[in-house]
């Protein structure tokens, strides 16, 4: 079709005004973004789009208080433990300048908290009594190549006397290698005595040894060694040299990991203070503490003091005797963080989900862990099943459902690849298989996931790339989105949009009041993605939809303690609207990791002045410990959290 004159002359008169509007546009770009912020924030204020999406603020933190966030958990008391450590900073590890911050959502609070040790990167999980359990940690930070001056390598120190008791050998003590290069210890160590043993009517004579780094005094590529050899001890002769001796397999200028500590706190939220348990019987760093269905707590996988994956090596915290022992009956292997479920029956569930180092391949199937047997039943059906890494997994409310959800991920190590998957496991069923769940917005690593009281999820933040670096094209990758998802519906919905990005070390942690707090970030690079990130200082509020849906009900007395098995009262004026109560243990999360976080459905019947409800039974369902107490009305609102201890 041909246009008409008029209309053609249209056309030509618009498309010579064109250069003059853009010129127009580009002169007046900062009105016109100032005028498209104002209408955004008008937009997001609205009380409809609040009810609808919900709303985020920024927290105001003092100066003195903003830290490099890299653990969170809530406390019984109402507060927040922030551990930062060394906070991934070298120079506050070499200073040992480590920090706690305590954050009182209450009245807006922050006080500091005397830290000990470096504990970034430890594990931790809630004991029975409320206490914080926190092990491990960072015992040297990660060397890499072109920082290596110096060959270094872990020797084996031996000593084969059984009669002269342990050798105490000092740092800096020289090893001499068979072609006369020479090496020095880099800590003081102690070597015990050989133990004699007999066997088939001999007596045998075991080595006592220990392992130490040792660094060669010849700089460069003159120290290294890449085969196993026997070194002598400097300044010993005879039958003391012949009896103590070091071996290692090969000494590099191969990059260093960084090194786990064994050292082991209870945080006393009453106290508010660390307070020194027995040590692990392994250094681990980037290890999961998962509690067990009797109180006690199991440590399993993480690198060593010499930054090597621990092989299948896991211990048991005996709470009641605040020390460690080793568990040598079960011996699984797992990459790093692994995130392990306490099940119904009191199995572990590993739902596949872990924070990096370990095998590309050995350890990473998902599966149900029997810890009394050893027994592990893998759990098959998980699409994009090698990318688990930096992925998110939560047990889905109520816990009686017994379902896992495994959310995003991303391919082993720093590789650039990262999915949208979501998968369910519902472990009631004889053969749980994972089944697909609803895909993300966006592929996702880092992603946050927090059980909320009226039995959804809200996950958020995240990034589309390793560490938030750059993803098909993109400067910066992290994703300012959030969902809700709902799974009896089995759908996500669209929740309002955080303004500050989240990828590693990132937290999120439910409130008291049913807000969300979300702190913590460390990307690689800025938003260039040619210059090295800065750690997220920012900490951010999540006001969920139902807190701008009328008033809330409350709860307004009941009981401190309570028992599994037991029918207990709790009043309320609103007992005639009241449609659910749930048990929501508080959780403590790093790394995407928390382990801890469940929410647990409880029969309620209407009583005069308030409601009576049921807690369940079995242990593997409601572990010993603190709980919010939530009660949600007809119209899916819930109130404010009462603290009860379940015994």
């Amino acid at each position: 079709m041909i246009p008409q004159p008029s209309l053609t002359r249209r056309l030509l008169r618009g498309l010579v005004a064109l250069p003059a509007l853009a010129a127009v546009l580009a002169a007046n770009r900062p009105i016109v973004v100032f005028a498209a912020d104002r209408y955004h924030e008008f937009h997001i204020s609205r009380a409809s789009y609040k009810a609808a999406y919900g709303q985020w603020s920024t927290l105001p933190v003092p100066d003195g208080f903003k830290v490099n966030a890299i653990h969170a958990a809530l406390l019984s008391t109402g507060k927040v433990l922030i551990i930062a450590g060394s906070g991934n900073n070298r120079k506050n590890f070499e200073a040992g300048s480590f920090r706690t911050i305590l954050w009182d959502p209450a009245g807006d609070r922050f006080s500091l908290v005397p830290t000990p040790t470096d504990m970034f990167c430890a594990g931790h999980t809630f004991l029975a009594d409320g206490k914080l359990l926190v092990a491990g940690g960072t015992k040297s930070y990660e060397v890499l190549p072109e920082n290596i001056r110096h060959a270094a390598g872990v020797m084996k120190i031996k000593n084969e006397s059984p009669d002269d008791g342990a050798r105490n050998i000092a740092k800096n003590t020289v090893l001499v290698a068979p072609d006369g290069r020479r090496y020095a210890t880099r800590a003081d160590v102690t070597v015990p005595a050989a133990t004699k043993m007999l066997h088939g009517g001999r007596t045998m004579v075991h080595a006592g040894e220990v392992e130490v780094w040792v660094d060669a005094l010849q700089p460069g590529d003159a120290g290294v060694i890449s085969r196993p050899a026997q070194y002598r001890f400097a300044g010993l002769s005879g039958m003391a040299a012949r009896n103590v001796y070091g071996v290692a397999d090969k000494i590099t200028r191969e990059k260093q990991e960084y090194g786990g500590d064994n050292t082991s706190y209870e945080f006393d939220p009453r106290t508010e203070r660390y307070v020194r348990t027995g040590d692990l019987t392994d250094h681990r760093w980037y290890p999961t503490l998962a509690p067990l269905a009797g109180g006690n707590v199991l440590a399993v996988s993480g690198l060593d003091q010499f930054g090597r994956m621990l092989p299948g090596r896991n211990e048991v915290y005996l709470a009641r005797d605040r020390r460690w022992a080793a568990a040598p009956r079960l011996t699984r292997t797992f990459p790093t963080y692994p995130a392990l479920f306490l099940t119904r029956d009191e199995r572990l569930f590993f739902s596949g989900s872990n924070a990096g180092y370990g095998s590309a391949t050995e350890g990473r199937t998902p599966g149900l862990w029997n810890v009394r047997t050893n027994d592990f039943r893998p759990v098959p059906g998980l699409r994009d099943a090698t990318m688990t890494e930096t992925s998110a997994s939560v047990l889905l409310p109520p816990a009686q459902r017994q379902r896992v959800m495994i959310l995003g991920g991303g391919a082993v190590g720093d590789s650039p690849r990262s999915t949208a998957r979501t998968a369910i496991a519902d472990l009631s069923r004889p053969a749980p298989v994972y089944l697909p769940g609803p895909d993300l917005p966006h592929p996702t690593r880092y992603l946050s996931t927090v059980v909320l009281p009226d039995d959804t999820v809200l996950t958020s933040g995240g990034s589309a790339g390793y560490r938030g670096g750059p993803y098909r094209g993109r400067n910066r990758s992290d994703l300012l989105t959030a969902q809700i998802y709902d799974p009896y519906r089995n759908v996500f919905r669209t929740a309002a949009a955080p303004t500050v990005g989240r990828d590693y070390h990132s937290e999120a942690l439910l409130l008291p009041d049913g807000r969300v707090v979300t702190l913590g970030s460390d990307p690689i690079y800025d938003r260039s993605g040619k210059n090295p990130g800065v750690f997220e200082q920012r900490v951010e509020i999540y006001s969920p939809p139902y807190l701008f849906r009328g008033a809330r009900p409350a709860i307004v007395g009941g009981p401190d303690e309570v028992a599994r098995g037991h029918t207990v009262s709790f009043g309320t004026w609103d007992a005639d609207r009241i449609r659910t109560a749930r048990l929501v243990r508080p959780g403590a999360v790093t790394h995407g990791t928390d382990v801890d976080q469940r929410s647990v459905a409880l029969p309620i019947r209407r009583a005069p002045g308030g409601i009576m409800v049921q807690i369940p039974r079995e242990r593997g369902l409601v572990p010993s410990g603190w709980y919010m107490l939530f009660v949600t009305d007809t119209r899916g609102i819930p109130s404010p959290a009462t603290w009860v201890h379940v015994s």
